[in-house]
């Protein structure tokens, strides 16, 4: 299962920077796991987005893990919106993708 999330800023911006190195660093931890396939920042810069794939298993309990493990969530900057998705165009290339993950 493919899951998109949004990343809305709960703090200013200035606030927030302090924190972006060590969600960064949580984030390439989720690349090596093969749970996330890209992120990056909005523009404007009110927060960010995951493109994410996790197992049909479990699908509720990886993303609540995801977004309770983020620096993010811990140091209350940022509140998650997880949205699961069922991709129909492109879930080829997702997988093919994911499949050349680490």
């Amino acid at each position: 299962m493919y899951a998109i999330a949004i990343i809305r800023y709960r703090r200013p911006l200035e606030e927030v920077l302090p924190v972006v190195d060590e969600h960064r660093a949580y984030l390439k931890r989720l690349m090596e796991q093969g749970l996330l396939l890209a992120s990056g920042p909005l523009d404007p810069r009110y927060g960010g987005a995951l493109l994410l794939r996790v197992p049909d298993d479990a699908v509720t309990a990886t993303l609540d893990q995801i977004r309770d493990g983020d620096p993010f969530t811990k140091r209350s900057v940022a509140q998650y919106e997880l949205l699961p998705w069922v991709p129909v165009m492109g879930k080829e290339e997702l997988d093919r993708v994911f499949a050349q993950k680490p």
